[in-house]
């Protein structure tokens, strides 16, 4: 006997099959993670494969660009005579000026957590300094440390004390910034202050209690509990110095005398290429000299630097985590 269907009885759908389950999954994932796709894709990934592609080309801006294999890799490296005082002291500023940064910031963050009264008020007066602007906090420091009428030096001629060049000296620049960078390590020291008031107290009594001294105490109690801190501290420090520009350019132009209007070309690195940095020659190849191709080179060494620091440190972190 044969069965018939009913003609106002639907049919019964069919479920999903897995496939079409994760299709329909992927779909979804790819619609909520859109738009940080299309800022990585239009952000990042299209200005580096830009780069990249620059890098390998003789552009000037204006002319269409040609093919010329390594040739701006050839000069960047062996022909341009400022890359490698630039490399060398954007290393340096890495190196001393990081360091300093976060040794300071970490202590004036232990100094005001000690403090009983009037922490609100020590914490303002550090953190002030962080909120001035770039261009005015490295005039006001060029003038300040002037080696013929700034007051700093006029102090330690009157102490008997030497009175470096600062700005105008090569062997003293360096030193001038890093001074100017600590001045302003406010932003380290909330983020400090942050971190060592989320210790547990409980650690610090037992370590009391087993006669532990005051750098034990910080040594085995603070330093653990603030390593992730100190980290984060040391890797931004490291990206934000890599691209040190304005300071180093402003006080050699104010220190040399040149603080003309538009138009004016100024040489960067005052004085005697003391204050170079990397990024101060991506700005001179590719709009004073219009050489995007070499700009590119630099950018990427610049790029090259920043990945291969951050990795390092992230690896060294995580070394030191795991033997904790």
């Amino acid at each position: 006997m044969s069965t018939t269907t009913h003609p106002l009885r639907p049919e019964r759908r069919r479920p999903p099959t897995p496939a079409a389950k994760r299709r329909k999954a992927a779909l979804r994932t790819a619609a909520f993670m859109s738009p940080w796709l299309i800022g990585f894709s239009v952000f990042f990934a299209y200005p580096l494969l830009s780069t990249v592609y620059f890098s390998f080309m003789d552009y000037d801006g204006f002319a269409a660009p040609a093919f010329n294999g390594l040739d701006n890799w050839t000069y960047v490296f062996r022909d341009y005579p400022m890359f490698w005082p630039a490399m060398g002291n954007t290393l340096w500023l890495v190196l001393v000026l990081v360091t300093c940064r976060v040794v300071f910031g970490l202590g004036t963050g232990l100094l005001i957590t000690k403090i009983k009264t009037g922490t609100g008020i020590f914490r303002t007066l550090f953190y002030l300094p962080f909120l001035a602007p770039p261009v005015a906090a490295t005039l006001a420091f060029v003038f300040l440390l002037n080696p013929g009428t700034g007051p700093v030096n006029s102090v330690l001629g009157d102490l008997g004390l030497p009175a470096p060049g600062w700005f105008n000296d090569p062997s003293w620049s360096k030193p001038a910034l890093t001074v100017l960078a600590v001045w302003g390590i406010g932003d380290l020291m909330v983020i400090f202050m942050a971190a060592l008031l989320d210790v547990p107290k409980e650690q610090y009594e037992a370590a009391e209690l087993d006669g532990a001294s005051a750098f034990q105490r910080f040594r085995f109690v603070t330093l653990p509990n603030i390593s992730p801190i100190v980290m984060f501290a040391v890797v931004t420090g490291v990206i934000q110095t890599m691209q040190h520009y304005t300071q180093p350019l402003v006080a050699g132009k104010v220190a040399s005398g040149v603080i003309g209007g538009s138009g004016q070309q100024f040489e960067p690195g005052y004085p005697d290429k003391s204050t170079l940095t990397l990024p101060q020659l991506v700005h001179n190849l590719g709009f004073q000299r219009f050489d995007y191709g070499a700009a590119c080179v630099v950018s990427l060494v610049l790029f090259a630097l920043a990945m291969a620091f951050t990795a390092l440190l992230m690896r060294r972190g995580g070394i030191l985590r795991a033997g904790e």
